[in-house]
C-alpha cells in the first residue's frame, strides 16, 4: 500500500472491524457506589490541602482556576463531603472568581502559553462551568456572592469565544465544548450559533479512527469536545466520532496502559500518553451506549496504579456535573489481547500476543519538514514484554548527514511488513551560459533536496544524484520478531542501529564504551525489568559512530532527538545486511 493513497471516510463505523480472534475475560468493574465514596475521599484530600495552604495556595495559574473552583464546589455541595457547606470554601470560591476576572485580558481571554488565546482560555471553562453547574444545584444564600462574582468573567470569556479564532483542528472543538458549558450555566443562543458555525466545517475522522492530528494527546480533547456537545446540546449524533476514536485507541494501548504515539503529527510523537486520560470518555459512552467493550476497557484502567492519582483524586466534580457517569457500568465484554492490525491511514501496525506487543511504523509526512503538525518520528519499531520495554528502534546513515531512516509507507507482503526509503543527495553542474553572471551574484535558493540554502541559483542547475536505498523487513511469530536490514548505495557509509530500552531496567552481555555508550559486538544482549526479559541479537560492531544520528537538519537548529533510557548500538557499513531477532 502506497502511503500517499490515504483513504478518507465519513463518521460511519463498524465495530466489527476491530474484533480479534482471541480474547481475555474481564473482571467486573468497581461498583458505582464504592467508586463515588472513593471519589469523595479523594476530593476531600485535595480540598484539605488546598485550604491549609491559605494565601500561599494555588489560587492562580491557567487551568488551575477551573479545576480548583470545580473541586471546591463539589466538596461544598456533596452531603458526604467533610467540607459540605464549609464557610472556608465559600471564601475560597469568591477569591478564585476575583483572581480569574483580574487575569483576563480586555478581550476576555487569557495569556496561557499563547498570548490572548481563545483556545487556551476555553480549556478553563469545562471544569469552571462544571463547578458553577454544581453550585447552582444548591440554594444556600452563602453562595450568592460567589455565584455573582464568577458570572462576570465567564460571560466575558463567552463573548471572547464567540468571535475568537484557533490554531489547530482540536481547538475548534475545545472552544465549542467550552461554549456548550457556558450555555448550560448561562443560556444564550449566541453560544450555540458559534458552535454551529464551527461544526459546519465538518468533523474529520479517518477510516481507522484518527482525527486530523493523529495525536493521542489531542484525541482526548476532541473526544471530550464531541461528548460534551452531544450531551449538553442533546445531539447524540456527535458521539459517532469518539466511538470510533476510542475503539481504535484500545489497539494502541500497551499492557501497562501507555498509548502508542509513533504516528502522531504533534509533539507527543516523541513521548508517551496514558489511556487513563480517556477514562471518563469510555465510561460515559459505555453507559450511554450499553457498550460492553468500553466497560471492559474501564475495568482495565481501574486496575492500573495511575487510576488512584488520575481519577480518584481529581474527578468527583465531573461525576457530579454529569450524573450519568455515576451510574453502573454495563456488563463488560472480553478484551482483545491477541491481534494483528494494520492501520492503513497512518501506516502503523500493532501486534499483540498477551503481554507481548509491538509497533511497526512507516507513515511519516514527506517532504520531511521539522514542524508541529507533521509526522516525522524516526521510531519505526517498538516492542514490549510485560514491564520490559524496547521503546524504539531507529537506524541512521552518514549518507550526506541526512539522518534517520524513515519508511515511506508500510506494506504487508506475505507474512512480513516492509519499510522502504530512498535517500537522494545531489551534486550540481555548472549553470547554462545564458544563466551565468559575470559578477557571480546569484539568487539565494534552496538545494533541490531542501537541506540548505546558498547564493547558487540551484533551481537553474542540473543535479547529479547519489542514491542510498534502505529496506527493513519485519516478521513476527508467536511474540518473537525478526528485523532484516539492508542498505545499498555508495560503499563504506556508516550505518548505526539504535535500540532504546526503558531507563528502569538493566542490560546484560553488552559492551560499554567510555562509561556512556553501549554496543553489542556479537551474540545476544538482555534487558530485564523484574521478571520480564527481552533478548536481542546477534550483534554487530564495525564502527563507533553514535553522535549526530539525527542529521544536519536538527544540528543546524541545535535540536536533537535524544530520548532517555538505555541505548544499545549495532553498527555496520554499506553495503549493509543484518538480521536481528527480538524475543
Amino acid at each position: 500500500m502506497n502511503r500517499k493513497q490515504f483513504i478518507k471516510d465519513t463518521i460511519g463505523y463498524s465495530a466489527a472491524l476491530f474484533l480479534a480472534p482471541q480474547f481475555l475475560s474481564s473482571a467486573q468493574p468497581i461498583p458505582a457506589s464504592d467508586l463515588m465514596k472513593r471519589l469523595i475521599v479523594g476530593n476531600d484530600n485535595f480540598v484539605e490541602k488546598f485550604l491549609s495552604l491559605g494565601k500561599e495556595g494555588p489560587k492562580q495559574g491557567g487551568r488551575a482556576y477551573g479545576y480548583n473552583f470545580a473541586k471546591l464546589s463539589a466538596a461544598y455541595v456533596n452531603p458526604q463531603s467533610r467540607f459540605h457547606k464549609s464557610d472556608k470554601i465559600v471564601t475560597a470560591l469568591e477569591e478564585i472568581a476575583v483572581h480569574f476576572n483580574n487575569v483576563l485580558a480586555p478581550d476576555g481571554t487569557m495569556n496561557a502559553g499563547n498570548i490572548e488565546s481563545p483556545p487556551d482560555t476555553a480549556f478553563v471553562m469545562e471544569p469552571l462551568c462544571s463547578g458553577i453547574h454544581i453550585l447552582n444545584q444548591s440554594k444556600e444564600k452563602a453562595l450568592d456572592k460567589a455565584k455573582a462574582l464568577i458570572k462576570i468573567p465567564v460571560e466575558r470569556v463567552g463573548a471572547a469565544l464567540t468571535v475568537g479564532g484557533v490554531h489547530t483542528p482540536n481547538h475548534r472543538w475545545e472552544i465549542s465544548s467550552a461554549l456548550a458549558w457556558i450555555n448550560k450555566v448561562y443560556p444564550n443562543q449566541k453560544y450555540v450559533n458559534r458552535i454551529d458555525e464551527w461544526l459546519s466545517e465538518g468533523i474529520y475522522i479517518d477510516q481507522d479512527g484518527h482525527y486530523p492530528e493523529r495525536s493521542m494527546n489531542y484525541a482526548d480533547v476532541e473526544n471530550r469536545g464531541f461528548i460534551t456537545m452531544g450531551h449538553l446540546l442533546n445531539r447524540p449524533e456527535l458521539y459517532a466520532a469518539p466511538l470510533k476514536s476510542l475503539e481504535m485507541a484500545w489497539y494502541y494501548t500497551d499492557v501497562n496502559g501507555e498509548l502508542i504515539t509513533f504516528d502522531s503529527r504533534r509533539q507527543d510523537q516523541y513521548g508517551s500518553k496514558e489511556i487513563m486520560v480517556q477514562y471518563l470518555h469510555y465510561r460515559f459512552l459505555a453507559i450511554e451506549k450499553n457498550n460492553g467493550l468500553f466497560s471492559a476497557i474501564c475495568r482495565f484502567m481501574e486496575s492500573l496504579p495511575e487510576f488512584e492519582k488520575d481519577v480518584i483524586q481529581n474527578e468527583l466534580y465531573r461525576f457530579m456535573a454529569v450524573p450519568l457517569l455515576a451510574k453502573e457500568l454495563p456488563t463488560p465484554a472480553a478484551l482483545p489481547t491477541n491481534y494483528e492490525k494494520l492501520f492503513t491511514t497512518s501506516h502503523l501496525a500493532r501486534i499483540r500476543r498477551g503481554d507481548t506487543s509491538m509497533t511497526i511504523f512507516g507513515g511519516n509526512d514527506f517532504p520531511l519538514i521539522i514542524a508541529s503538525g507533521r509526522s516525522v518520528s524516526p521510531n519505526f519499531f517498538g516492542y514490549r514484554k510485560g514491564k520490559a520495554a524496547l521503546k524504539h528502534v531507529r537506524m541512521s546513515s552518514r549518507f550526506f548527514s541526512m539522518g534517520f531512516f524513515r519508511g515511506d509507507g508500510l506494506e504487508k507482503e506475505g507474512d512480513r511488513y516492509k519499510l522502504h526509503e530512498v535517500k537522494k543527495a545531489p551534486y550540481y553542474q555548472p549553470l547554462k551560459p545564458e544563466d551565468r553572471k559575470k559578477d557571480g551574484d546569484y539568487e539565494l535558493t534552496p538545494s533541490v533536496d531542501d537541506r540548505f540554502w546558498s547564493k547558487m541559483s540551484f533551481d537553474k542547475r542540473k543535479p547529479d544524484f547519489k542514491v542510498q536505498e534502505s529496506t527493513v523487513w519485519v516478521r513476527e511469530k508467536n511474540g518473537e520478531v525478526f528485523l532484516d536490514f539492508e542498505v545499498n548505495g555508495p560503499e563504506g557509509v556508516a550505518i548505526t542501529i539504535d535500540l532504546c530500552f526503558g531507563a528502569e531496567g538493566t542490560l546484560k552481555n553488552v559492551q560499554n564504551s567510555n562509561g556512556q555508550v553501549n554496543f553489542l559486538p556479537e551474540g545476544y544482549g538482555e534487558y530485564t525489568v523484574g521478571n520480564d526479559k527481552i533478548t536481542f541479537g546477534p550483534g554487530i560492531k564495525k564502527h563507533e559512530w553514535t553522535r549526530g544520528l539525527e542529521g544536519e537538519k536538527y544540528s543546524v537548529f541545535n535540536g536533537n532527538l535524544n530520548t532517555p533510557g538505555h541505548h544499545v548500538y549495532l553498527t555496520g557499513v554499506t553495503p549493509f545486511k543484518h538480521s536481528l531477532k527480538i524475543s
